[in-house]
């Protein structure tokens, strides 16, 4: 492959879930990618897989729940030479339970990943672009950002943070030729409810069916390409974000309350 002719992104939380699939689909195409996650081994496998297809794939490992790795990243990345063309900010976490319940130390990492790594990481990286004057970037929401979230309180508040980020640097940066695209998925096949202490919840147990990481990723990267400005991803989920951005609270608190609860 010549590498000079295709364009280089940067995926935060690679090694799986949205992340990898959001990888794979930017992989197939063209970009070659900088794959970034705390696990190594997870990252080592995907990087050959798509090494495999004549993608260049380079492994960084970057636990972004630590303060100052996202510039470390960066600063990594610019040491080999590197410009990131598209950055996709995807690693997030979350905690299910009380918020006085819950671990203070998990509710630290949710904040540090969901808001400040992904702030400072999108800060450090945008000027490049700017000055190339191209470039892509996704900051990863959900459908979660459009209402309070009882029982992952600070998750549903950490996402709305991702969602007005987004949308006022997709304002701001008109005439750029930078387009900023905040990916809103709802209910994913990945490993999210279990990590986050879910998986017994209403929504976790009794949801028919979760979109495939893989067709999230595909609408996301339509959207990302096209330059839309959000992205929520099937039908259903676009009638919940509607119902959480319009509902009065007195409504939406108790439904996200029982679909959060366990049985």
């Amino acid at each position: 492959m010549d590498t000079v002719s295709h364009p280089l992104a940067l995926v935060t939380g690679a090694s799986g879930g949205i992340g990898a699939a959001l990888a794979r689909e930017l992989a197939r195409h063209g970009h070659d990618l900088v794959l970034a996650a705390r696990s190594l081994a997870p990252l080592e496998a995907l990087a050959a897989e798509l090494r495999a297809r004549g993608t260049v794939a380079t492994v960084i490992a970057a636990d972004l729940a630590e303060p100052g790795a996202a510039a470390t990243l960066a600063l990594e990345i610019a040491g080999r030479g590197l410009a990131i063309d598209t950055l996709v900010n995807n690693a997030g976490l979350g905690a299910a339970g009380r918020f006085d319940r819950c671990d203070p130390v998990r509710i630290g990492e949710i904040l540090q990943v969901n808001i400040m790594a992904l702030t400072e990481l999108t800060r450090l990286l945008l000027p490049g672009m700017i000055a190339r004057g191209h470039g892509r970037v996704m900051l990863v929401a959900s459908v979660a950002a459009f209402q309070p979230g009882p029982r992952m309180a600070a998750y549903f508040a950490s996402k709305a943070y991702v969602l007005s980020l987004g949308e006022a640097l997709a304002y701001e940066l008109r005439g750029t030729g930078v387009s900023v695209t905040t990916l809103c998925p709802g209910a994913t096949a990945t490993n999210f409810f279990a990590v986050a202490g879910a998986d017994n919840s209403v929504m976790a147990r009794h949801l028919r069916r979760m979109m495939p990481a893989e067709d999230v990723a595909r609408l996301g990267y339509r959207g990302l390409a096209a330059g839309r400005r959000v992205v929520i991803t099937g039908a259903i989920n676009r009638l919940m974000a509607l119902a959480g951005r319009y509902a009065p609270h007195w409504i939406s608190l108790p439904v996200t309350d029982l679909l959060m609860a366990g049985d």
